[in-house]
């Protein structure tokens, strides 16, 4: 048996622990630590710890490096899977790793586990060994590898990784996938209407100048227009690339993402997307780890560093300093603003009945449920959305040109 000091929240007496207690592994510690009736929040070996692997150049310099991070997230998600099987299969987690490592394709991904394989081979864990290269196992998979090898539930810990990366990439792909149909027409509608006012417009204008008429102004603002982009496409071109590039390096500075991520939670439709999936990814991924035996704080640092939107990623960081203060961790989050009452309260009776872990994935599951519901929701919105601006532009553009032709017509029947 093995000594583990504990840090935990007596719910009854709404009180910090802290106190040490006996189990075979990690896991078993927790358990026992929540039948008592606390809810665990920092758990560690007394003894025996083993360094943990700290970057690329961690276990005597034997660092890895992915060239441009190219490995596809897919990819991970199939070998965990994979791995997952071989597992439960009952095969050796050597064995299982040199079978992979062939069946990959040559390139930095099958460079990468051979390294691992290799390492694991000569006694090393697989955690530390995947950890040597974050680009394609993140802080996320490497701790809850380690969880398991720690419990001795690694095929266990492997199948809830692999449904966790799959529902997470399902997720993303039908959000991607939504978007397609919008961009497409948008791309090919602005290129119909740039031909237009390119070409099309000029030989009406070449018109008007050889029938020597007083234009309308929408005809005017029209042609003034089209000289613009056929002169002048390259400016706009050019400042579209200015824009882009300027989010981006904005984005990367602390006051800018916290600026741009708070407006997208507040954009119409969008902003409830992107916060309804921001709350799904944190409570999954909390969830995911306390239920694999994490230390609850650790699982708080690390949901924080697997969280893409910096208001939420603030949020959790404040979260995470309440709970080490000893408070409960429903009333930092409702004061972060940034998830919902309902959120709250579930979360709430989660850690009143010990059952937090299985709260945090149920409200996943909501959310990601409510996710499909807003994409449809803004798909509805923007085909008629679509449908009016193209409407609109072509009835312009034909208004504008016509206007003139009318006129024409018009004194014809007056001088007859």
């Amino acid at each position: 048996m093995t000594t583990f000091a504990f840090k935990a929240h007596d719910k009854r007496q709404d009180k910090e622990v802290n106190d040490s207690i006996e189990a075979s592994n990690q896991m078993e510690a927790i358990a026992a630590i929540k039948r008592l009736g606390y809810l665990p929040i920092e758990v560690k070996e007394t003894k025996a710890k083993v360094a943990k692997v700290q970057g690329p150049q961690a276990a005597g310099g034997k660092g890895g490096f992915v060239l441009f991070g190219g490995i596809k997230p897919a990819v991970v998600t199939l070998f965990t899977r994979q791995l997952s099987t071989l597992q439960d299969a009952g095969l050796p987690i050597v064995q299982s790793l040199q079978i992979l490592t062939n069946m990959q394709r040559p390139g930095a991904f099958k460079n990468a586990l051979a390294r691992v394989t290799e390492d694991v081979t000569s006694g090393t864990m697989l955690s530390e060994g995947m950890a040597r290269f974050p680009k394609i196992w993140d802080p996320l998979y490497t701790n809850l590898v380690k969880a398991g090898e720690s419990a001795g539930a690694l095929e266990t810990i492997l199948r809830r990784l692999s449904e966790f990366r799959e529902k997470a990439q399902r997720l993303k792909k039908k959000v991607i996938g939504a978007l397609i149909y919008p961009v497409a027409v948008l791309s090919i509608a602005t290129t119909i209407l740039t031909f237009i006012m390119v070409f099309i417009v000029p030989k009406f204008e070449a018109i008007f100048k050889d029938l020597s008429i007083q234009l309308p102004t929408l005809t005017v603002i029209l042609i003034d227009f089209s000289r613009f982009m056929a002169s002048y496409w390259w400016v706009l071109l050019a400042g579209i690339l200015a824009f882009i590039i300027f989010v981006k390096i904005f984005r990367q500075t602390e006051k800018g993402g916290n600026f741009i991520d708070r407006v997208m939670l507040h954009l119409p439709v969008i902003g409830g997307i992107v916060k309804k999936s921001s709350v799904a990814r944190f409570t999954r991924t909390l969830g995911t780890l306390v239920t694999s035996g994490v230390g609850f704080l650790d699982a708080l640092e690390i949901t924080k560093s697997a969280t893409p939107n910096i208001v939420v990623r603030n949020a959790i960081a404040d979260v995470r300093e309440s709970v080490k203060e000893g408070e409960t961790i429903n009333e930092p989050l409702r004061r972060s603003g940034v998830f919902d009452d309902i959120v709250v309260n579930m979360i709430k009776v989660g850690e009143e009945t010990g059952e937090l872990d299985k709260m945090l994935i149920k409200i996943a599951d909501n959310y990601d449920e409510e996710v499909d519901a807003a994409v449809a929701a803004m798909m509805a919105l923007l085909e008629p959305a679509l449908i009016i601006f193209m409407g609109g532009a072509v009835g312009f553009i034909v208004i504008a040109l016509f206007m003139p032709l009318i006129k024409i017509i018009e004194e014809l029947g007056k001088q007859t």
